[in-house]
This record gives structure tokens, sequence and C-alpha cells, in this order.
């Protein structure tokens, strides 16, 4: 039982989102993942053992469990290729059956998640006024042709497309203050994009619910943002590549493929870059 330390999303051999991994022949009791996790520090950690034909997966960020986690399960995803050859392996969170692949390309590793089905809502007056206020936005500052919304791909997210890419980079707000919003209203986190084109977005994810300021690369709420995309009939030609973490010197590059059925499930792929020990290619007899 060891634990890994890896970077979901990166571009290349820069950026990423870190994850921890332990993978074990018994999932630990609830408290003692809680206490690695925050040990790790990370965003979130992933825990994995084996069930039946698949894998029994749980994620915990510094301050609590949460029900899914995108980029820890494309880590986990290059872990257990790692671990088993190539391929894709079922697994089963608290609240979905989902799967993860993962592959090696080359010197790298890469993976991709199928997320839980995805849907949306609308946001309430109250908590969108409250949400601008904690940026220190107006409504001046939204994309129309995106409007806010709850978005879900395994967890909550509120989506706010700016308007502007100036905006998006000056993204600011205070912890505590986003963390009280995020937990009142049941939020993973508070994502911020803006459309370059049709089929290119940048995003920012404030994180104060798990514990960290921003994420740098948040594979739930791609897949949610991706969900949300083809509910709205966006011109997105069935892909998107969503940019995460340049503002905070951690690039970081997610892509989703969208089915043409509402409330599907979302493909959201990426590299995985090798912190520490480095990942190694199975050999024959694994």
């Amino acid at each position: 039982m060891t634990l890994r330390r890896l970077a979901a999303f990166s571009d290349g051999d820069q950026g990423g989102n870190p994850a921890g991994v332990l993978i074990a022949d018994q999932l630990p009791e609830a408290s003692a993942m809680q206490t690695t996790a925050a040990a790790v520090g990370y965003s979130e950690t992933v825990f994995a053992a084996p069930q039946g034909n698949g894998w029994r997966v749980r994620y915990f960020s510094p301050a609590a469990e949460v029900p899914f986690c995108g980029h820890a399960t494309v880590a986990l995803g290059a872990a257990l290729a790692e671990r088993c050859g190539d391929g894709v392996f079922p697994l089963t969170l608290n609240q979905a059956a989902i799967t993860v692949e993962g592959r090696r390309q080359g010197e790298r590793w890469s993976a991709a998640l199928q997320s839980p089905p995805t849907h949306q809502r609308s946001v309430a007056p109250e908590l969108l006024k409250a949400a601008l206020e904690l940026f220190g936005y107006g409504p001046q500052h939204l994309d129309p042709a995106l409007p806010p919304a709850i978005v879900n791909g395994g967890a909550d997210h509120l989506l706010l497309a700016l308007r502007r890419r100036e905006d998006l980079a000056a993204m600011r707000y205070a912890m505590e203050d986003g963390a009280r919003l995020m937990a009142a209203a049941g939020l993973l986190t508070l994502l911020l994009v803006w459309a370059e084109g049709p089929q290119t977005f940048h995003s920012r994810n404030a994180a104060a619910a798990i514990g960290v300021y921003e994420d740098p690369a948040t594979g739930s709420a791609t897949a949610a943002l991706a969900g949300h995309l083809q509910a709205l009939g966006w011109p997105h030609g069935g892909r998107v590549a969503v940019l995460q973490g340049e503002d905070m010197g951690c690039r970081s590059l997610l892509e989703a493929e969208i089915p043409a059925e509402p409330r599907g499930s979302i493909r959201v792929a990426g590299q995985v870059r090798c912190m520490e020990p480095r990942l190694r290619r199975p050999s024959r007899a694994a």
C-alpha cells in the first residue's frame, strides 16, 4: 500500500492538478482516509480497493469526504494502468458507477474518465447575487450567451461565464466568505469560465469548500460544463478543450467529449504527470 502523488490534466511535463492516490487491498476506515488526505494536503486524495470485477473508490479533501473528483479519478486511471496494464476500469463511487481508462502513451500516461450523468438547474437570485458580490463582479460582467447555472457532473458547481478574459484573470475573493457560501449552497466549486471560441474555454475554480483557494484542474467541473453546453445546444461540435490554472502559474489541459444524448455521461481526458515516484510501464509478468 503506497501513496502516489500524480498531477492530472498536465500540459506536457508541466502543470496539472496534484492528487494523492492510494490503492489498497481494503479501504481504510473513513477517519484514517480523512487523516491521510489532510496530511497529503492536496485538494483531493483518492482511495481504491478491489471489489468484484472493479474497484471501490472514495475521495477525501483535506476537510471532508467529497462525492466525486475528476482529477483524482484521472490520476487513479494512470495508477491502475501502471498496476494492471492498459485498460478500462469499473469504479463504484458512493453515489454512482463510472469507468476510468488508463493507457501508456510513449513516455507519458493518459487517462479518461466517464463522468456520472450530468444535469443542471437554475440559480436562485439570492445565490447569484452573493456569488457575484464575493468576486466583486456585477451582472454586466456576465456573458449572456452562457447564463449562470448550477451544473453537475458528479458534484454541484455554480457556473459563471464572463464576457472578458481580463475579468477571469482578475478573479479574487475572501476564502472564508467563499467557504461559507459554498457550504451553505452545497457547492463543490464556483466555476468561472471565459469562452475563447465555441470549442475552447478558459476556466478558474474557486474551491474554498474543500480547503483550497483555487483548483488548477477540475475534471468534475469540466464534465458539468460540457453537459450544460450539450443541454443548451451550444455549437460544441462534440468536443471542447478547457484550459485551467493559467492564472495561477499551473496551466492544465482538459478535453471533454460531448455525446448527442442529453444528461449523458461525459468523457474527460488528459495527461498524467508523474511527481514521485516515477510511473513505470508494467512488465509482461505484471
